[in-house]
């Protein structure tokens, strides 16, 4: 019986560990991408090596007000947004999993963003904290749902930008 635990405990540990030794680049156990952030474009973008590419990433089910758009001024609370969003991401190893759709329009890849070193959930993270809202691009939905209960709780705290950017 000792025997049985220690072989448990052993595969517990190498299946955790899976994750965390995935190489840039390379598919985690779960078939996502991890890859390294180079730069943080602004609040709901970054650019990430990948495979060897350079990869421009949209964050799936979130928009952060603009900041860097052609012909559009900065909007209210874009500065800190894409701060917020370099807080949490700059240099940083990311696990990057896909939803329906690989890609855009403009050819970015779109994916929720997963830091390595703590599983932190990017996407929910900028709109827990106020910093974006949901933004819901059918067939891409599967967080669809906690993002709007992340908004909705952000809202009613006044938390970033709904106290900041919102007339009262």
């Amino acid at each position: 019986m000792p025997r049985v635990r220690l072989l448990a405990a052993l595969l517990v540990l190498a299946v955790a560990g899976c994750e965390a030794t995935a190489r840039v680049g390379e598919p985690d156990r779960a078939g996502a991408s991890v890859g390294r952030v180079l730069r943080v474009v602004d609040g709901d973008t970054i650019q990430v090596e990948v495979g060897g590419r350079r990869e421009k990433v949209r964050y799936i089910g979130v928009d952060t007000p603009e900041s860097v758009k052609p012909g559009t001024p900065v909007e209210c609370f874009a500065k800190r947004a894409s701060a917020y969003n370099a807080r949490l991401v700059a240099g940083e190893r990311v696990r990057l999993v896909s939803d329906a759709e690989p890609r855009d329009r403009y050819g970015r890849l779109l994916a929720y963003v997963y830091r390595v070193r703590d599983g932190r959930f990017v996407n929910a993270a900028l709109v827990r904290h106020g910093y974006a809202e949901p933004l819901t691009v059918p067939p891409n939905v599967a967080h669809a749902a906690q993002f709007r209960r992340l908004a909705s709780a952000a809202r009613r705290a006044g938390r970033g930008l709904w106290s900041a950017c919102r007339a009262s």
